[in-house]
């Protein structure tokens, strides 16, 4: 498909390969969730998990590449991706299998800036693009809990897989708090602009 093709209503579509590998992505979560609290198979459940958070670029850029952008994709994708964040989390907790204070604060963390940006986005404000900071805090989150898990379990790795999980996490949570503060300026910003261009 080419670009006039893709401006000309491609967007519109539903059946394309980015939406098909969200969806496959999303369909693995009930899999990490059998295999964390139903199985007790931390390792299966922590590979699982690092699979899903390694391949969160790739429907992005699939749906760049090939030009295969579409509006289900743009609400999909981020939902998704907050979905498996939360529900993936919550089962960690539950497992206990990572320390409770730092799921707690990430996952205020994610209600604020989730609360924030659905007022922001009522009041009119135009999109906000996603900090340095923020891309940095969530690819050290995504490595963190899954080394949490192989670092809960009994094997021979645990103990580096706990080191790496905090060297993962600690800079992950501090990053994703800075660009949260970050995001203050710039959402006061975009609501001017996007009221301004209302106007």
């Amino acid at each position: 498909m080419n670009g006039n093709e893709s401006a000309t209503g491609g967007e519109d579509r539903i059946l394309t390969i980015p939406n098909v590998i969200t969806l496959v992505r999303l369909a693995f979560l009930p899999v990490f969730v059998w295999s964390l609290s139903v199985t007790n198979q931390p390792i299966t459940a922590g590979i699982i998990l690092g699979v899903l958070g390694a391949t969160d670029w790739v429907d992005g850029w699939v749906a760049r590449r090939f030009h295969q952008v579409s509006n289900l994709g743009k609400i999909l994708d981020p939902v998704a991706d907050r979905l498996l964040f939360f529900v993936s989390i919550l089962a960690i907790i539950v497992a206990g299998a990572a320390p409770i204070w730092f799921c707690i604060a990430v996952l205020v963390r994610e209600v604020v800036v989730a609360i924030a940006t659905l007022i922001l986005a009522g009041l009119g404000a135009r999109r906000i693009d996603v900090t340095w900071y923020g891309k940095a805090g969530t690819f050290g989150l995504m490595f963190a809990f899954p080394l949490f898990l192989l670092g809960s379990a009994s094997w021979w790795g645990a103990t580096l897989s706990m080191v790496l999980a905090w060297v993962s996490g600690v800079p992950g949570l501090a990053c994703s708090y800075y660009a949260a503060g970050l995001y203050v300026p710039l959402g006061l910003t975009a609501l001017r602009h996007g009221r301004d261009n209302r106007d």
